[in-house]
């Protein structure tokens, strides 16, 4: 039954987002008439795209001619000459084409003071909203099943509801990342290590709904995930770890010279950034190949109708295939990240070899 409605719940969000996506492609403004003269304006696919992905100071579901269906978000500024606004970002219109307060949107759509002078911006945006949102979700599943389990549900008696979801991956990352990776070290580690992959996961499934943030496709929030796995692979070095980082044993000299740096470096900058690019890059790629396809049903609709009709059960087939491809990337891109936060976080400490009992090599995806 479970299943079914799962089922039935993506089929219905897909079905919204192809809804919603072509409805913002329409929503272009075909013609401006000026002076006698009918002008059409053209269809521009990286435009529409980017603004897909980007951040925002609203949620924007769908467009129906002048009609914009919009939650505005609240805009939180600060400026040492006008001290505190707290405002609607409606009050900038749907495009941000108008100005409130002293304050307008640039092209950027970041906030600026019509003067020029300086402003420090802790607006709300759908971003930090859906993060919230996310967080939410995550304390309220895990609380409720944490109290099934002291209640004895899935102890002494069949796990229930979403228990019978969360369970199965609990074991999984306690199987196939922690143990394998940390050895005896695993419990102390296993807190982090779920909650990274839960948030993310939720995260990533969150941004697949229409008109949703796609949050882990943002460099600001996979950077903060990234420094946190530094601060925590750097708190579990021993003294062993960094002697091989500032002398390596075994080389010569004059290579010693050359690989301190170096080593240096991969901890605190190429490690983290392998996190951060990893899993940012994959999120946003999804995204747009997904509005790619379906723009490319506007671009040969604007040469010929014939072109546009024709191409558009290819376009459709192939946009349901890559959104079930992200449906499976949200889950390998949440595990991929928590997987290589493990192995970095077992090198850390590798080297007294009683710490790690069955410390084994792991595959970096």
């Amino acid at each position: 039954m479970a299943t079914k409605s799962i089922k039935s719940l993506l089929a219905a969000a897909f079905s919204l987002f192809l809804l919603l996506s072509t409805t913002v492609v329409l929503a272009q403004e075909p013609a401006h008439e000026t002076a006698g003269e009918h002008k059409e304006e053209k269809l521009e696919p990286a435009k529409i795209i980017m603004d897909h992905i980007k951040d925002a100071h609203e949620f924007h579901f769908f467009t129906v001619g002048h009609f914009h269906a919009t939650v505005p978000l609240p805009v939180i500024l600060y400026s040492p000459t006008k001290g505190l606004a707290v405002f609607s970002s409606s009050q900038f219109g749907h495009e941000g084409e108008l100005a409130y307060n002293g304050y307008k949107m640039n092209e950027a759509k970041d906030i600026v003071a019509e003067d020029g002078s300086a402003v420090y911006d802790f607006s709300l945006t759908k971003n930090v909203v859906q993060m919230f949102i996310a967080l939410l979700v995550l304390v309220l599943l895990m609380a409720g099943i944490a109290k099934k389990y002291k209640k004895g549900i899935g102890v002494t008696s069949a796990p229930k509801g979403w228990q019978n979801a969360v369970e199965p991956v609990i074991t999984f990352v306690r199987d196939e990342v922690a143990k394998p990776n940390l050895g005896k070290k695993w419990l102390k580690y296993m807190p982090y290590l779920l909650t990274v992959f839960f948030f993310i996961l939720i995260n990533n499934l969150f941004g697949l709904i229409p008109g949703s943030a796609n949050v882990t496709g943002n460099t600001a929030f996979t950077a903060v995930l990234g420094v946190l796995s530094l601060v925590v692979i750097l708190l579990s070095t021993n003294s062993h770890f960094w002697a091989h980082i500032f002398w390596p044993p075994g080389v010569p000299f004059f290579v010693k010279i050359i690989l301190m740096p170096i080593e240096l470096l991969g901890v605190l900058l190429i490690k983290p950034a392998s996190l951060i690019i990893r899993l940012f890059a994959n999120m946003v790629a999804g995204h747009i190949i997904i509005l790619s396809f379906i723009s490319l049903i506007f671009i040969f609709g604007a040469m010929t109708k014939v072109a546009g009709w024709g191409f558009s059960p290819i376009s459709i087939l192939f946009t349901v295939f890559i959104y079930f491809i992200e449906l499976m990337v949200a889950f390998i891109q949440a595990f991929i990240f928590t997987n290589l936060t493990a192995v970095f976080i077992g090198q850390a400490f590798e080297g007294g070899h009683d710490d790690v009992d069955g410390h084994a090599d792991a595959v970096i995806i």
